[in-house]
């Protein structure tokens, strides 16, 4: 802000804003388009984006919310390009008949939810068809967390500047932003200040482990599944299922379910006894469908080797043998076993994701994969970023679908991957099999374990 002149920021910012408006809007000419203007940047940003609209024909009216704090030079922007501004009395009705409704009540300087003064508005605009554009995020949702403490503005799309805010990406606040589109106006910042990654294809296409020419079976990495009980056989069946297609070169298996897991998968490596008596292996995951037993859980958290802990071994597992352990753990639970885990409701987990899959990971000296709406990865100790799968899609709301998500990460644990870097390429693979299996229609967790090699061919090209 130092190097450039005055305003500049402000101007990208309005001018890609702009863009957007009309690319949503199709024609400009003759629309009705509705400012909710606050107190700060965000409200500047959206006077001079509506006055680049009012030049095209649009007709714009700026509902003011603190009328004597509005952005000035924003304001005689509007009304020189015949805007005009009124106060929140008419605001409702205007909402209500607007085609396109911005957003810049409140920037990423806002707490809490929306002030009294603006709940109106928002309900107006939910009522309304018009389409609804937030400036930079939604008002009333954290911009660094993703929480939402109150009412909070739905939009259909976010126009954010610069950098993704974490709550963009994070639910519940993620729920409210709809599409997100990214203007870059000149701000980089720093690495050191990035609280948050999501990977993309070709992040995930260098994290693939792939086989050399000098490879065999057991070079590429052996995973051991210990999972499944004589009540629960399918969490064993679609466990191996996802290991088979994760990359590592053989999959052993050790427990109950031993008839049912070669009976669909013959090349699994099948044992009878417990996890000390399966065989090398080079990580382990334990815990779906594994019912009350907590001896396999035991055997497998004494390995020296990475281990996976999911569903009922997360119930299972001695704490102090999970923060004992010399080798790595990833810790795979949903909302509600991590409240269970944290001792919390599992509303508050869900409502504050990302403290929380920071608070599990530094209690549990672990890399914790928090799965949900927004699936979360973050390191042992809970520092640096936090990595938030772009993937997912809500059809993965189906039984066994964690047991497919268990397998293909251990497997790529096995294969040579750390802890962060499989757990975050096993997600974005999983959510990116799902949609493939679903394309728009219900799914199994089947489906989407055969959908794998596709993921991982779509990710490679």
């Amino acid at each position: 802000m130092a190097r450039l002149p005055e305003g500049a920021l402000m101007q990208r910012a309005a001018a890609g804003l702009a863009a957007a408006c009309a690319d949503l809007l199709g024609r400009v000419y003759g629309s009705r388009v509705v400012l909710l203007v606050g107190s700060g940047d965000n409200g500047g940003d959206a006077l001079f984006a509506g006055a680049r609209l009012a030049r095209r024909g649009a007709g714009v009216t700026a509902v003011l919310l603190a009328p004597g704090r509005a952005h000035p030079a924003g304001l005689a922007a509007l009304r020189r390009a015949g805007g005009r501004a009124v106060g929140t009395a008419a605001g409702e009705e205007l909402v209500e008949k607007a085609d396109l409704v911005v957003d810049g009540i409140v920037g990423i300087g806002g707490t809490g939810g929306l002030r009294a003064e603006a709940e109106p508005l928002a309900g107006a605009a939910a009522r309304s068809r018009a389409a609804v554009v937030a400036v930079d995020l939604p008002s009333g949702v954290d911009p660094g967390t993703g929480e939402v403490r109150g009412t909070a503005l739905r939009a259909d799309l976010t126009v954010t500047f610069g950098t993704h805010k974490p709550g963009l990406l994070i639910d519940p606040a993620r729920a409210y932003a709809g599409v997100v589109r990214l203007v870059d106006i000149g701000l980089a910042p720093p690495r050191d200040a990035v609280e948050l990654e999501a990977l993309q294809h070709a992040d995930v296409a260098r994290l693939l482990p792939l086989p050399a020419a000098e490879s065999d079976k057991y070079r590429r990495g052996v995973v051991g599944i210990a999972a499944g009980s004589s009540r629960y056989p399918g969490a064993a069946v679609l466990a191996v299922a996802g290991a088979l297609r994760g990359g590592a070169g053989a999959v052993r298996y050790a427990g109950p379910a031993g008839d049912a897991v070669i009976a669909r998968f013959p090349e699994t490596l099948v044992s009878g006894g417990g996890p000390r008596r399966a065989g090398r292996v080079q990580a382990w995951v334990v815990g779906p469908g594994a019912g009350d037993d907590a001896a396999p859980v035991a055997e497998v958290l004494a390995a020296d080797v990475p281990v996976l802990i999911d569903a009922d071994g997360l119930r299972l597992a001695d704490p102090e043998a999970v923060r004992g352990r010399a080798a790595p753990t990833l810790m795979t639970p949903h909302a509600g076993e991590a409240a269970a885990l944290l001792g919390v409701s599992r509303e508050e987990v869900e409502g504050a994701r990302l403290a929380s899959v920071r608070e599990l990971a530094a209690r549990y000296a672990a890399t914790v994969l928090l799965k949900g709406s927004t699936t979360l990865v973050a390191a042992p100790g809970g520092a640096g970023a936090v990595r938030v799968n772009p993937t997912g899609t809500s059809w993965l709301a189906t039984a066994g679908s964690g047991d497919v998500l268990s397998g293909l990460t251990g497997s790529l644990l096995a294969a040579g991957l750390r802890p962060m870097d499989a757990a975050s390429t096993g997600a974005y693979l999983h959510g990116l099999s799902a949609r493939f299996a679903a394309d728009g229609a219900p799914v199994s967790a089947h489906d989407v374990a055969e959908n794998i090699p596709r993921a991982w061919r779509e990710v490679r090209g």
